[in-house]
């Protein structure tokens, strides 16, 4: 199984989050998660970061778990950042984020982080 660096913008640290059961699942998984969120500074012991232009490094994936405005207001930085796709997890569906992946050539698929993973896609 291939691993990934993955970025996880939207992190939480509330195990009945989504996202909180993305990070645990994809650190099971043997990927490497970087959690991005403004206010936290660690998540079970994993460091957070507070924005992606503080992320270095290749990143394989990042995944959505943000509305589409706070997503939009970081189109520069996640464009900056190049990762190799995105994922749109439902509910954060932004057409004008796709648009401008589109432009910098940057994949990016509308799914379920979740599913994807324990269906074997991600």
């Amino acid at each position: 199984m291939k691993t990934e660096r993955v970025a996880l913008l939207g992190a939480s640290d509330k195990p009945d989050r989504y996202a909180y059961l993305a990070l645990r699942l994809l650190g099971e998984q043997g990927h490497e998660v970087l959690p991005v969120h403004p206010q936290l500074t660690e998540i079970d012991g994993i460091p957070v970061v507070s924005c992606l232009g503080d992320l270095d490094g290749t990143i394989d994936t990042l995944t959505l778990y943000v509305r589409p405005e706070i997503a939009e207001a970081a189109v520069a930085d996640i464009v900056r950042l190049r990762p190799g796709r995105v994922i749109f997890n439902p509910g954060t569906e932004s057409p004008r984020l796709r648009e401008a992946l589109e432009e910098a050539g940057i994949p990016s698929v509308e799914d379920c982080t979740l599913v994807m993973v324990r269906a074997g896609r991600f």
